[in-house]
């Protein structure tokens, strides 16, 4: 008898900063299956109640540009004057062993994975409901009028690049966003060239 075995994929997801992206990200290991969330290296300090390892690797600003120099990541960005980076090694180990790995990284990032990466990959951009309610969450967020301006002046840019993804999901509805991406990544999956024949 034939047994379909799907391979691992690439699941790529980018936001401007305050659309939920880290959220969404967080709730989507939680639901699918067989889902490994990619720890980004960063330059930048701890916020708090972040943990090294789980959040992010943080890691020195020499430490990072040595490892630029030897070819070791999968992709790196300069973001608000902090580094960010993938490390190739462990994401092929992963993707070999079939696993799906899921990628919280902005649309530098992708675009440098989507060059590597053509046909194991799925990237889906998240849209605020409006620039006014990104604005009022990032408020909410912080207090200081230079640092939200600052981000909605990024946000501003970021958001142009949506078209470049395979899929764009407004964030109107926390609920409603996780189950729309979730049955894109479920029909991607079940593409033939996403599958592997075997015998059992």
């Amino acid at each position: 008898m034939l047994k379909l075995k799907t391979k691992g994929i690439l699941i790529v997801i980018s936001s401007p900063s305050g659309a939920g992206k880290t959220t969404i990200t967080k709730h989507l290991v939680n639901k699918i299956p067989n889902v490994k969330l990619s720890v980004s290296l960063t330059t930048r300090k701890p916020r708090s109640g972040e943990v090294n390892g789980i959040d992010y690797k943080f890691v020195s600003l020499k430490d990072f540009k040595e490892k630029v120099k030897k070819k070791l990541f999968l992709e790196h960005a300069k973001v608000f004057d902090n580094y960010y980076g993938t490390l190739k090694s462990q994401i092929i180990i992963d993707l070999k062993k079939g696993k799906n790995i899921l990628f919280d990284i902005d649309w530098q990032g992708a675009r440098q994975i989507k060059k590597k990466f053509t046909k194991d990959l799925i990237s889906i951009f998240i849209l605020p409901p409006s620039l006014k309610e990104l604005k009022r969450r990032l408020s909410k967020r912080e207090k200081s009028k230079a640092f939200v301006n600052k981000r909605m002046s990024k946000a501003k840019r970021e958001i142009m690049h949506w078209s470049e993804y395979d899929y764009a999901v407004v964030n109107d509805n926390l609920k409603n966003c996780l189950s729309k991406i979730q049955n894109i990544i479920s029909n991607h999956v079940l593409k033939p060239h996403m599958q592997t024949i075997s015998k059992y």
